[in-house]
């Protein structure tokens, strides 16, 4: 199947394009993505050159994640929802469609709901002459058409508060950084998995470059037991398909 071409289903499938970006093709058929640093070291041959895009939605403005976004939302007419500050800055980029939004607003666009949640990390949007403040970081639960929940946390650090998300949405799927240094380890991982009660769990924000060394075999390592079957691996490039 070529990059942006869209398939009749009932399932969520999810694809990993390495880093924090993830492409999402929608029961509805909406094509969706997060964080799409699509030239990233570990980015499958072609990801940068997708052909179509629905939404696109933004954790943060540091230059790993905005990515190519602008670039995509031009080529594709993709609505691109962002942290005010970052949707500010993608309207002077010529981004008209940039919506901003804040920690616990909710968008919801053709039967897809997005809501924006905390995270804890740095913010600022990184631009060719240099960072710019007041950004706050953030992550999303998204609940698709069918009715499947699924919480992109962005960068953060373990914060408590994970357990309200997680008695609150109650994410089928939960995809967390694991790499360290810049975000989570696999040891704080494990213990958000037990706090949101994961279901499934994904990593990522790993293997991009050396100094981001957790992998999901540390992360099962760290978790209980009982939870350790819960996790999957993608290759960047591959697929998930949820119900």
């Amino acid at each position: 199947m070529t990059p942006g071409a869209r398939r009749p289903t009932r399932s969520v499938r999810i694809t990993w394009l390495g880093h924090s970006a993830f492409r999402f093709e929608t029961p509805g058929g909406k094509i969706v993505y997060v964080d799409p640093w699509l030239e990233n070291p570990k980015a499958p041959p072609g990801a940068s050159s997708a052909a179509s895009a629905d939404l696109i939605f933004l954790t943060h403005g540091h230059g790993d994640h905005l990515g190519n976004t602008v670039d995509l939302a031009r080529r594709t007419g993709a609505s691109v929802y962002a942290i005010y500050e970052v949707a500010l800055y993608l309207h002077s980029r010529g981004i008209s469609n940039a919506v901003g939004m804040n920690i616990s607003g909710t968008v919801t666009v053709d039967g897809i709901s997005a809501t924006m949640t905390d995270a804890t990390h740095s913010g600022g949007i990184e631009t060719e002459s240099g960072m710019l403040g007041g950004a706050a970081p953030a992550g999303f639960v998204f609940r698709f058409e069918n009715g499947y929940t699924v919480y992109h946390a962005g960068d953060t650090g373990l914060f408590g508060d994970m357990k309200l998300i997680g008695e609150l949405y109650r994410p089928s799927l939960v995809i967390l950084p694991i790499g360290g240094l810049y975000t989570m380890g696999p040891r704080e991982a494990a213990r958000a998995c037990v706090l949101l009660k994961a279901k499934l769990i994904l990593g990522m924000h790993y293997g991009t470059f050396p100094a981001l060394a957790g992998s999901p075999a540390e992360l099962k390592r760290a978790l209980p037991a009982a939870l350790r079957n819960r996790v999957r691996t993608l290759e960047p490039g591959a697929s998930l398909d949820v119900p």
